[in-house]
């Protein structure tokens, strides 16, 4: 068997069944162990496994290529949602200029809000719709809107943009991993990002658990650049310097 042909058969074998022994390598790839554990020693150093003590686990990081509508994103981790929108909505301050990101759980965000006295500047067309029948004064910004997250992007908006100044902007990701940063699928939405947060005096991230441990294919913002408000905080060593609100209740 070619090494190109194991190499893939040990990667399917740990797609099933998360871990595997040298043990049973041998006996499935009718290989010797000295073979395996040098092509486990290859996969961990092309970051496609992790190799432990007499095996190998497959890694919790996930590249993500998809990008659920709206509508999917609004029903998926509901519970956890309403407690960081809760807590971030919390935040908002008198006479704060803020820049509210379009998505699901910064939407949801405008539900608690209660300080009537912040300006905010979206890119949100539903936002900027409950912001204004909430009486507080909303600004959004031009560009091209996107069908599946309802978010106005592109270069005219980043040259928007340039026209404030935020003492706070409420962000949304699709991923956050050491490797990444903070992630978006698209290119578009990530300079509309990057350029809100490099305009803002103080930067959160809201994002639930499932956000951790995943990249998608642009990063905004470096893990240093935002304080990330989430209903669970990751275990993982690499999240350790990470700045992390956790909210409990």
């Amino acid at each position: 068997m070619l090494t190109e042909e194991r190499h893939l058969q040990i990667l399917n074998y740990l797609e099933e069944k998360q871990a595997v022994t040298v043990a049973e390598l041998t006996k499935l790839l009718d290989s010797s162990e000295s073979t395996i554990r040098r092509d486990l020693t290859i996969l961990d150093k092309q970051k496609k496994l992790k190799k432990v003590h007499g095996g190998a686990t497959r890694l919790e990081q996930e590249f993500v290529t998809m990008e659920y509508d709206v509508g999917t994103k609004t029903n998926l981790n509901q519970e956890e949602k309403e407690k960081i929108a809760r807590y971030a909505a919390s935040l908002v301050k008198k006479d704060d200029m803020v820049y509210l990101d379009a998505g699901t759980t910064t939407e949801k965000m405008i539900d608690y809000l209660t300080e009537k006295r912040a300006t905010f500047v979206t890119n949100g067309i539903v936002h900027a719709k409950k912001l204004m029948n909430k009486g507080i004064k909303t600004i959004v910004i031009g560009g091209r809107l996107k069908e599946t997250t309802e978010a106005v992007i592109g270069v005219e908006a980043v040259e928007n943009l340039r026209r404030y100044n935020f003492t706070k902007c409420f962000m949304g990701a699709n991923g956050i991993s050491k490797e990444g940063g903070f992630t978006t699928p698209t290119s578009d939405e990530a300079v509309v990002k990057r350029e809100a947060i490099r305009r803002s005096f103080a930067a959160y991230i809201l994002a639930d658990h499932t956000k951790f441990l995943r990249t998608t294919a642009f990063t905004f913002a470096q893990l240093n650049e935002a304080c990330v408000i989430t209903d669970r905080k990751p275990k993982q060593q690499e999240f350790k310097e990470v700045v992390i609100k956790e909210v409990l209740q």
